[in-house]
């Protein structure tokens, strides 16, 4: 352990409530949460907080399509983050929601702070408008034909057909997402915080090591053109805070998106009487703050935030950790491709620590994407966490149980193997600390693979069948067993539930790291069961397909519903083609019409068949007056036999078109066909 005890504050981006959580979000969470139990095990005082991301456009049109509140939509989100977060062994000490009195109360403090210090400033700007929904509009609720290349349904703001950036005004046709009308032009005041009034304390500070050389460089691309005031508002409707003093201005959910990481630890203080929200927010303040983010959010945690949190005298951040995006098989994660997987598919087939020693096997502290490989994933958890892990216990415990009523030896009979698990100690802790996790993982099971070679190279399966060698055999099988818990020790912030199984047999209360300073001696452990089975090719295989079904319905859902006469009255079932040549089409010439005493909907049609006439009752009255009708071509069914009908008999049937009522039309041949002709 470190000799001074650390105040820890470790946040994680807030993920955004319009959707279940996905392995490409886990990335994040898993990483920063293998980093706080780290922590904790060291000792220090680490505290977890995260939230909800609940403002936006998004979320009220997500609740307005499943036809609920944005508020009941939240806390249905709420329940699934949190019931997944647990599963995958994600220990926040307090999830909260930027939906709340903290986050208000908060962001109207820190925006009067900046407007009290001159760096709010306002002026009437000219955007997209949807005269229907009555709301502005962002590029991604903008669509139309791309202005370079012309592909059709391209966003406001690039092309993904011809990768071409161009302002929304620039689209062909362009027509809103939310009603399909054509946007027009409005102007509207807007408040803007003046970043640029940060411009040397932002080159400092992206230069004093809180973030990589890799960021600080992109940082200075933004630093060196020069900053732009930042858009913080928004106008209604939206979903969000109110602007205070600013009626119907509501704050950009971009400004109070990272403040609910300050209101997610003061609703946490109001719990606790050992934090206070003070000591870890003001300006001068000794304890730590470290954000984990992925990469395609940089520009607000490098810039805005620090400068907002300077503006209005609060303390900025010791590190912004980034990471890359997550790749499935390598190929990018989309829905549209089918190449996705939610949290709780995942769930309903594979062991959740499965995933956090794959990811921890992979991640590093550089701005690297990370690809989720199905076969590499069941190959690596196998060999590493079942043939090599598990199993150096299981090939130790049976003996001590049996032999030795599970007492562990006095003895030390590998002293210069356990002495390099101990030294390995430090190592490994400071590849944690500096989020070198797949570095950590690899020297753990080197140490593993060293474990197990000697197992090999002393077989306690061969002593225990030798007379008189069963302090050898006691001996081996203890020192295999707390080798074996050595690396429990290290591999706990990332096997959490593997960890409490194994202290359960190891007989010991929960292990901290510094237990990885010594070895159990004359000890009792109990019976050895189980602690993790090897990953089923078939469940990755059920996963996948689950997931491709799932893409597969969601998809159905989401697209548009056919509407038209065909979706209102689909087609008959299939004929064959002698069924319709026994129907005698015919243009007919309407040469008398007339209403039909009592009859509500028919009028009687005499037709010149071009040589004899028919007499029809037509349900058409609706549509038509007599006068409307008289020397009309149309067409009949000339071959139908008499009906005999309540008002007469009707020799015959024209053909008319419509779902009825006033929408009804028959049939018209052009000029030129006349009576008798066949239609065919």
């Amino acid at each position: 352990m470190s000799a001074q005890q650390r105040k820890i504050l470790v946040t994680s981006a807030l993920p955004y409530a319009n959707g279940p959580l996905h392995l490409g979000h886990l990335v994040e969470y898993i990483q920063t949460d293998i980093w706080s139990r780290f922590q904790k095990m060291r000792g220090h005082m680490c505290t977890y907080v995260c939230a909800d991301d609940a403002h936006g456009t998004a979320i009220s049109l997500h609740a307005e399509k499943m036809g609920i509140t944005p508020e009941q939509s939240l806390a249905q989100i709420h329940l699934d983050r949190k019931a997944d977060f647990g599963e995958f062994l994600v220990a926040f000490d307090n999830y909260h929601t930027t939906h709340s009195e903290e986050n208000r109360q908060l962001s109207s403090e820190i925006y009067l702070a900046l407007k009290a210090k001159g760096h709010i400033a306002s002026r009437s700007i000219s955007q997209a408008y949807d005269p229907e929904k009555k709301m502005f509009l962002a590029d991604r609720y903008i669509k139309g034909g791309c202005p370079k290349c012309s592909a059709a349904d391209q966003y406001g703001d690039n092309c993904d057909k011809c990768g071409a950036t161009y302002a929304p005004t620039d689209l062909k046709d362009a027509y809103s997402v939310l009603s399909g009308a054509a946007p027009i032009k409005k102007d509207s005041e807007h408040f803007f915080f003046k970043l640029s009034d940060f411009g040397d304390m932002l080159k400092d500070w992206t230069r004093s090591g809180s973030i990589s050389d890799e960021i600080a460089n992109k940082m200075s691309e933004w630093l060196d053109s020069g900053l732009q005031d930042w858009d913080i508002s928004r106008d209604a409707p939206y979903f969000g805070f109110e602007i205070p003093g600013e009626p119907g201005k509501y704050f950009y959910v971009w400004l109070d998106a990272p403040i609910g990481y300050m209101a997610s630890f003061k609703n946490l203080c109001e719990k606790r009487d050992d934090l206070n929200f003070d000591e870890y927010w003001k300006e001068g303040s000794d304890c730590e703050v470290h954000h984990f983010i992925g990469k395609d959010i940089i520009n607000f945690h490098c810039l805005f935030w620090p400068a907002m949190l300077e503006g209005a005298g609060y303390r900025k951040p010791n590190s912004v950790n980034v990471h890359g995006y997550l790749t499935l098989n390598g190929e990018k994660l989309s829905k549209s491709r089918g190449n996705f997987i939610s949290a709780r598919t995942y769930l309903d087939h594979l062991d959740p620590e499965y995933l956090r020693y794959y990811y921890a096997a992979k991640l590093n502290n550089r701005v690297e994407d990370l690809d989720f490989n199905t076969e590499d994933f069941t190959q690596r958890v196998n060999a590493d966490l079942v043939n090599k892990l598990v199993n150096l216990a299981s090939r130790c415990a049976g003996f001590i149980k049996k032999r030795f009523d599970g007492q562990l030896s006095a003895n030390d009979i590998a002293p210069e193997l356990s002495s390099e698990f101990i030294a390995a100690g430090e190592k490994i802790a400071e590849l944690y600390e500096n989020r070198e996790y797949s570095k950590a993982m690899r020297e753990i099971m080197m140490l593993a693979d060293k474990a197990n070679v000697w197992i090999d190279e002393v077989a306690p399966w061969v002593v225990a069948k030798q007379e008189g060698q069963d302090q050898q055999l006691q001996d081996i099988c203890s020192a295999g067993i707390n080798l074996f818990r050595l690396l429990m020790v290290y591999l706990k912030p990332v096997l959490p539930n593997l960890a409490e199984k194994a202290e359960a047999f190891l007989n010991v209360a929960p292990m901290q790291w510094s237990d990885s300073q010594n070895l159990l001696s004359s000890h009792g452990v109990n019976k050895f069961k189980p602690l993790m089975t090897r990953v089923d090719g078939d469940k990755v295989a059920a996963m996948m397909a689950q997931s491709q079904a799932e893409i597969t319905a969601m998809a159905e859902a989401e697209a548009p519903k056919a509407t038209g006469p065909l979706a209102d009255d689909p087609i008959s079932d299939q004929i064959e083609f002698a069924d319709f040549a026994k129907i005698d089409l015919r243009v007919v010439r309407i040469v008398k019409a007339e209403h039909v005493k009592g009859a509500g909907k028919l009028l009687q049609l005499t037709l010149d068949l071009g040589g004899e006439s028919r007499n029809v009752l037509a349900g058409i009255k609706s549509a038509y007056s007599p006068e409307e009708l008289e020397g009309r071509l149309t067409v009949m069914v000339a071959n139908l036999a008499p009906r005999k009908m309540k008002f007469g008999v009707s020799e015959g049937m024209v053909l008319a078109a419509g779902p009825g009522g006033k929408d009804i039309w028959i049939l018209n041949p052009d000029d030129g066909a006349e009576p008798g002709m066949r239609i065919c």
